[in-house]
């Protein structure tokens, strides 16, 4: 049965003068001549996706649109109409989002985060951009910790929503996310509590030991790129860590009491010093300013 929307593998069943024929008479569907690969033959066994023409009749390309039916992609809107809006993605006819489906009135040229969805009764491929009812619920599976895919699809006064793994929905705290995110970024991050709503916490840093380490190692790498010394504290504005290192004064507190502890920092009126100033910097990935 074909998978409308979706990747099929499929027999080539005839040549035709505009391209070829696949899957047998009952379910054909239509390659045509400027998707074959060169040398195809009869008989071949084709990797092809399949979605529906302006005439609601299957077809087939060998081009890879930038989601499929069930999965998330960020796109941009080509055209408005009365009944909806036009997305590139990627293929030759452009993805519609119906106005029913839109969360909010959409710009062309703007992006968008959609998920790319099926019409059983009429196998047709459309587009959503209310991104929150077309989730699912925390599996039961998913722990605290665990490291998940996220993609930013709205941003809130309170943080960034994203989501997660293609399935659920995530929020990381404005508060407790130290670089600069727009729609349709993607990172990897953590899980840092499930909700009983349904919705998950995130965080870009790891959890427990391994966040302490990444800290540990931005605070050393910054120390050795300004020669040493840097002019900044625990007693320091939680902003000027901020600018400094990227993350809260809380991480930074207990990042360079780790390193006062060790011997490898002295904590100064002044700021803080690299003791050993003899190794040269590992990377180069701060700035002194954001």
């Amino acid at each position: 049965m074909l998978k409308i929307g979706s990747y099929n593998e499929l027999v080539v069943e005839r040549k035709v003068d505009f391209g070829l024929y696949l899957n047998p008479k009952e379910e054909e569907v239509l390659l045509p001549s400027k998707y074959v690969p060169e040398n195809t033959k009869v008989g071949d066994r084709l990797k092809v996706f399949v979605y529906t023409d302006s005439e609601d009749r299957p077809v087939a390309t060998t081009r890879s649109p930038w989601a499929a039916v069930g999965e998330f992609a960020c796109l941009e809107a080509r055209s408005n109409t009365p009944f909806g809006t036009f997305m590139d993605w990627g293929l030759e006819k452009d993805l519609l989002i119906p106005k029913s489906e839109q969360q909010a009135g959409m710009k062309v040229g703007r992006k968008y985060v959609v998920k790319v969805c099926l019409d059983s009764q009429t196998n047709r491929v459309y587009g959503t951009t209310r991104i929150a009812q077309n989730c699912e619920p925390p599996h039961r599976d998913l722990v605290q910790g665990q490291k998940v895919h996220m993609l930013v699809y709205s941003l809130t006064k309170i943080g960034i929503m994203a989501v997660v793994d293609n399935q659920y929905i995530g929020l990381l705290y404005r508060s407790e996310t130290y670089e600069p995110l727009a729609i349709g970024d993607e990172r990897f991050g953590y899980i840092r509590k499930i909700r009983e709503n349904g919705k998950l916490d995130l965080s870009l840093k790891e959890p427990g030991y391994a966040s302490v380490t990444e800290s540990t190692m931005r605070v050393m790498d910054a120390l050795k790129l300004a020669g040493g010394f840097i002019p900044c504290h625990d007693r320091s504005t939680p902003e000027k860590i901020e600018s400094l290192f990227i993350m809260s004064k809380k991480e930074f507190k207990r990042t360079i009491g780790g390193l006062y502890k060790k011997g490898f920092i002295e904590i100064q009126d002044e700021g803080i010093r690299l003791r050993d100033q003899s190794v040269p910097p590992r990377r180069k990935v701060m700035q002194t300013s954001r």
